[in-house]
């Protein structure tokens, strides 16, 4: 490990990153598309704009303005119909666990950040027992704009007192890559629900957390020291458009 006074942080995303769940959304998503009448590719959608709020990804795929509390309405919805298809299949990422605990070993901070509210948190963290692990969890209503803005890993680095340049952060989404950018941050990208051809620079894709140390993070994060800039292109929060 770097030797430093300070510890580096690892920051996770919550959706696609602890738990492999895309697919699950989006099931919940075409579901509540049928319901009304749309007929928009959930699974697209996901690729695209995983990591926002419900709200903001359903915003995107109405040709009109809808009502912040019809969006609201759609979002419990869907949220009910994912609680409903992933309960008995709620399961942690391969190595996890493992890797959460060598972090801990490592002096490392470990942090949460997702675009998830407070009670879904904890239908995952808490039904897997993971919260032990983190020592700050930042979900939707901790920051005022969701991803691909800062927001979310800025108020996590904040609150773990760790500096943006040594902080990881842990994506599976474009635009969370996108957010741990403008916060100046480094990915690591895990590829359970895009290509790794999609995303912009991480560090490292990885499938899961088998293969990989805490160790082997903070070295490529020396031989990498620069973050990369983020790409406005990429950063872009539409669908109906592409």
């Amino acid at each position: 490990m770097p030797n430093s006074s300070q510890p580096y942080a690892f920051i996770f995303d919550m959706d696609g990153v602890l738990i492999d769940n895309t697919a699950v959304q989006a099931r919940a998503f075409q579901l509540l598309f049928r319901d009304l009448g749309l007929t928009t590719n959930a699974r697209r959608l996901l690729e695209r704009l995983n990591g926002m709020p419900a709200t903001k990804i359903l915003q995107t795929v109405f040709a009109n303005p809808v009502p912040e509390k019809t969006l609201k309405q759609y979002a419990d919805q869907r949220e009910f119909l994912y609680r409903v298809l992933y309960w008995d299949k709620r399961k942690e990422v391969a190595g996890l666990r493992a890797f959460l605990q060598a972090a801990r070993d490592a002096g490392c901070k470990i942090g949460l950040g997702t675009g998830s509210a407070a009670d879904t948190i904890g239908y995952i963290i808490d039904h897997l027992d993971l919260r032990r692990y983190f020592d700050v969890v930042v979900g939707k209503d901790d920051v005022e704009r969701g991803k691909p803005h800062a927001d979310t890993y800025t108020t996590t680095a904040q609150k773990l007192g760790i500096p943006p340049e040594r902080c990881v952060v842990f994506e599976d989404a474009i635009l969370g890559e996108q957010a741990a950018y403008k916060a100046g941050m480094r990915c690591i990208a895990l590829s359970t629900t895009l290509k790794p051809e999609k995303f912009q620079a991480p560090l490292k894709v990885i499938n899961d957390f088998t293969g990989i140390t805490p160790e082997q993070i903070l070295a490529l994060v020396e031989q990498q020291p620069v973050t990369p800039k983020p790409n406005k292109e990429l950063a872009k929060r539409q669908y109906t458009q592409l």
